[in-house]
């Protein structure tokens, strides 16, 4: 599209999508289109009760005004630009899917059947999907592994290089950056060690939508060199749930390969009212966002000084680089309870059933919090006084109610791709019966959606354990048929 001559801050001020729902809701036609409820003068009373009128009169379908997400032209086409102006990509598309549907548009887009990527073995169960859509093969890389807090950390560009030196055929490399905890590698080295070999790097920058906007933060992965990266810009940002951002720079992705595979995985009804809250994020981080993040980051600074002071908790405050470890977003509060002799998901049942704060992701050892510019400082006093009420009523320095995650310190071999063992023929076996045998499901914790067990892998009894462990814990199992865990689907041999 033509580029207006207008500042950087004077197209930015605009909110192309959000200005043409705004007059289209306003226009006084009788609705012969969809969707059924014609602007809200047909939803039930309830609903009404919860939301109001006012958010159906803009859940509109695509309209001339509005344009086609598959098509782009008129507002879509306009608020996709500016986004790509505004976090430093060549070309930028709307998610209405979350961050799941752009991991999987970028397997798909870059590797075909057979095709090898490599990926580490944290990765998102999203890339699984790819992986099983595309019929690619992964090599996996096993994240450095921080036993104390048992943490996964990134993959290291040695072992990276060593993976690239050890098989050919390898269409592209996919990194998480950061980790759900904040934890960032070296994407730069890691960058450079893949473009040495023309391919390109692919990243799951869910939990960094931020990172462009404030210099105290991370690095974001475009601006050390990765060629795509996908950000839920919902997540930490202001956007609606479900709606995130796959951008693109350089020449190793062709863009019409990332539309195309975008075409599989997207409705073709999309909700406007959330590709019109990406474009209100990006306009608001474009002109506010270093003062938001400012206000932010003070805020995580005020959380990690009162709750690291407090007795028998810890805060994670990685600071020296080490293999694994390059950076750590400080908006990302981490809090290890195991001098407290209480796992993480039973002080998520007190803080959320007693005291009025919820956690992001609870683990054994740990919880995580998400800081973000929708935070305030009462939110912060709160989250404080309820790590004090916890310290109160719980002391111990034993920590043997906690074991380390099997998939990352004990990797079982792949023995099918994903998408051989997802097509083979299954049988159901009782749970004591399935170790030792190849998984026909994938198995994980969710959130943070990181498969204890995928499709192709020998399950071990180290998975099982810690699985129903979990689960006995009160934690959620997803992606299997039996959510009891009484019973697993294995590959029929």
């Amino acid at each position: 599209m033509t580029i207006s001559s207008d500042s950087f801050y004077d197209r930015q001020e605009t909110t192309p999508l959000i200005d043409a729902l705004t007059t289209l809701k306003n226009k006084p036609d009788a609705a012969f289109y969809v969707p059924g409820h014609k602007r809200g003068q047909g939803i039930s009373d309830r609903l009404e009760s919860l939301l109001g009128k006012t958010v159906f009169q803009a859940d509109l379908p695509e309209l001339p005004e509005l344009g086609n997400l598959f098509a782009p032209d008129e507002a879509i086409e306009k608020a996709q630009f500016l986004a790509s102006e505004a976090f430093g990509a060549d070309r930028t598309w709307f998610l209405v899917n979350g961050s799941t549907c752009g991991v999987i548009a970028a397997i798909v887009a870059t590797c075909g059947p057979g095709d090898k990527i490599i990926v580490p073995r944290n990765a998102h169960q999203s890339l699984i999907m790819g992986l099983i859509l595309s019929g690619a093969v992964p090599i996996f890389l096993n994240p450095e592994y921080d036993p104390v807090w048992d943490l996964a950390l990134s993959i290291t560009p040695k072992a990276l290089e060593a993976a690239l030196k050890e098989n050919s055929n390898v269409k592209a490399v996919f990194l998480v950056y950061p980790t759900y905890h904040g934890i960032c590698g070296d994407i730069q080295a890691i960058a450079t060690i893949t473009h040495r070999h023309n391919i390109p790097l692919l990243v799951d920058e869910a939990h960094g939508a931020h990172f462009k906007f404030h210099e105290a933060l991370p690095s974001s992965a475009l601006s050390m060199g990765a060629d795509l990266s996908v950000q839920s810009t919902h997540k930490v940002l202001s956007a609606m749930t479900q709606a995130s951002m796959l951008h693109i720079q350089g020449d190793r992705i062709n863009p019409q390969s990332i539309s195309q595979a975008l075409q599989l995985v997207e409705s073709t009804s999309p909700s406007y009212l959330l590709l019109a809250s990406l474009d209100g994020a990006r306009q608001q981080m474009a002109l506010q966002g270093e003062k938001l993040l400012t206000q932010t980051i003070e805020l995580s600074k005020l959380a990690v000084e009162k709750i690291k002071a407090i007795d028998n908790l810890s805060v994670l405050e990685f600071k020296e680089k080490r293999p694994g470890f390059h950076d750590l977003d400080i908006t990302r509060l981490t809090v290890n309870v195991t001098g407290l002799e209480i796992t993480g998901l039973e002080v998520d049942d007190i803080f959320r059933e007693k005291l009025e704060v919820t956690a992001e992701l609870p683990m054994l050892s740990h919880l995580a919090f998400i800081i973000s510019i929708g935070n305030t400082k009462q939110d912060i006093n709160k989250l404080i006084d309820a790590f004090k009420t916890l310290s109160h009523y719980f002391c111990s320095s034993s920590n043997s109610l906690f074991s380390s995650s099997p998939h990352l310190l004990n990797p079982s071999p792949l023995k099918l791709s994903p998408r051989d063992a997802f097509f083979a023929p299954k049988q159901t076996v009782k749970i004591e019966q399935s170790i030792g045998q190849i998984s026909g499901e994938l198995i994980c914790p969710y959130p943070p959606g990181i498969p204890v067990v995928m499709p192709g892998e020998i399950i071990t009894s180290e998975a099982i354990t810690y699985l129903t462990t979990i689960q006995e814990l009160g934690g959620v199992i997803s992606g299997c048929t039996d959510t009891t865990l009484k019973k697993i689907n294995v590959v029929v041999n």
